[in-house]
């Protein structure tokens, strides 16, 4: 048996048995969980130059501990020199442990990297109890290496949760330590 990542230990014994206790749930079933981290990178200027796609695979293989796969356009439009078929970005779905570590590395190192961090917005989720964060500079991950990186490119992170309501979703994740805007930030 492997050890268990800090954050679902965190989980099961502190965020379940408070969220259980708010939200008077009457059995731990109905407790949202996190169920998976979907990672999107869309690579605009893929259609000069190959390389782009291949870059942005490669960082966030780096970045996820995960092999990433490459995103193919659906349809071809003429005026982006776009064809069907042609791989425009890169993409990865994180479930169990890796989601969990990826997690962990994304609150305590990632984040307070960025320029001017004053917390996540919270107004970001979709009605259905998932939330999406938007990341504007790879390099804020520490497995990026500077001197290798030829373009600075964002992505997209969403947390698909179980919650049935944005409101459950927001304090899953709360308690699962992302800081939100107006939140105290603790680092553990």
């Amino acid at each position: 048996m492997s050890t268990l990542p800090r954050l679902k230990k965190k989980y099961r014994e502190e965020v379940a048995p408070k969220l259980m206790e708010q939200f008077q749930y009457k059995t731990v079933m109905q407790v949202p969980r996190l169920v998976k981290i979907s990672i999107n990178q869309g690579v605009g200027e893929a259609t000069q130059d190959k390389k782009l796609t291949d870059n942005a695979i490669a960082e966030m293989t780096m970045i996820t501990g995960q092999k990433a796969v490459p995103t193919k356009a659906r349809q071809a439009i003429s005026n982006f020199k776009l064809r069907e078929g042609m791989p425009i970005g890169a993409k990865v779905t994180l479930r169990n442990v890796k989601m969990y570590e990826f997690l962990d590395r994304l609150i305590t190192v990632a984040l307070p990297r960025v320029r001017d961090f004053r917390g996540i917005n919270d107004k970001s989720f979709d009605g259905r109890g998932n939330y999406s964060l938007g990341i504007t500079e790879q390099i804020i991950f520490p497995e990026i290496d500077l001197d290798k990186v030829s373009k600075i490119s964002g992505m997209d992170i969403t947390f698909v949760t179980t919650a049935k309501t944005d409101a459950e979703a927001l304090e899953l994740l709360k308690h699962l330590g992302l800081p939100f805007k107006g939140q105290k930030i603790n680092a553990e």
